[in-house]
């Protein structure tokens, strides 16, 4: 199933007095590209957490947020440093001495000071945690993946049309071939009666002249690759999978074929019909960008 680069994802998992929530949207780019942002506290699961998305995102800057919540009583503690406060203790003794102030220091004055009093997080079961993150990240990952699967969908179908679009062109290119010769051959003809009037043409001459005007503007070879590409990138397609670079690659061999046969035209039809080839291919190209 092809799958497009954009997508959003989202999951909430309650476990007790703990809530996960996981969000993921994901845009257009050439590699794998995950930006993450998550409490401090779990930043030692970063690595966890990018082995799981590469299970199941190949291409695309894809962005992460998880938030975690704990409503359990005893999810932090509180610590005295008596080192610390001994220290701020000995230093306004020595401020007394030294500039002859009053001391006025009480237990509520020095417990107001930085690293007196902290407050610690309890220790959390990595295991137990981990378990339960997983699981929230593993369920916006499937939210995710359902999106972008059906937005895939959606491109494959419009992908498949216009290479049907691009087939009839490529049809009308070498139907085309053919009337032009006779039309030259026709006017080469008229005009080498005007100029010899009654004298009897050449026509060994005719012949050669329009042979070399008709390998000048032989697009056989151009269509014919044109036409293995346009299948190669319909069972591309049909296939599935994680095609963005590959399709992207036959999109310009399609645009150099094009972009030759353009420059062969002889005729307005054909240059108008190459124009309208060389168009769906570049919607082609930028539809491209967007599959995985």
């Amino acid at each position: 199933m092809i799958k497009s680069m954009t997508g959003f994802g989202r999951c909430e998992n309650h476990q007790g007095s703990r809530k996960f929530t996981v969000e993921m949207k994901a845009v257009n780019h050439r590699y794998f590209d995950v930006s993450i942002k998550m409490p401090k506290k779990l930043g030692f699961f970063e690595a966890a957490i990018r082995g799981v998305l590469k299970q199941y995102v190949q291409r695309g800057k894809l962005d992460v947020f998880v938030t975690y919540e704990d409503y359990s009583e005893g999810q932090g503690a509180l610590k005295y440093n008596e080192e610390i406060a001994a220290e701020y203790l000995k230093y306004f003794r020595k401020m007394e001495e030294t500039f002859g102030l009053e001391n006025d220091i009480r237990v509520s004055t020095l417990g107001r000071c930085p690293e007196v009093l902290t407050m610690e997080d309890t220790d959390i079961d990595e295991e137990e945690i981990w378990a339960e993150l997983k699981k929230t990240l593993e369920g916006a990952c499937e939210q995710f993946v359902q999106a972008r699967e059906r937005e895939g969908e959606a491109l494959k179908a419009d992908l498949l049309d216009k290479l049907d679009g691009m087939d009839e062109n490529v049809t009308l290119i070498e139907t085309r071939y053919p009337q032009i010769v006779a039309e030259y051959r026709q006017k080469l003809e008229e005009k080498v009666k005007e100029l010899l009037a009654d004298v009897q043409m050449d026509e060994g001459r005719i012949a050669a002249e329009v042979v070399i005007f008709s390998d000048k503007i032989c697009t056989d070879e151009e269509t014919v690759r044109l036409r293995s590409h346009i299948a190669t990138m319909r069972d591309a397609l049909l296939k599935g999978g994680s095609i963005g670079r590959k399709l992207d690659f036959i999109a310009q061999e399609m645009n150099r074929e094009a972009n030759t046969i353009l420059s062969k035209a002889n005729d307005l039809a054909t240059s108008n019909v190459a124009i309208d080839l060389k168009t769906e291919i570049e919607k082609v190209r930028e539809q491209i960008q967007n599959i995985e």
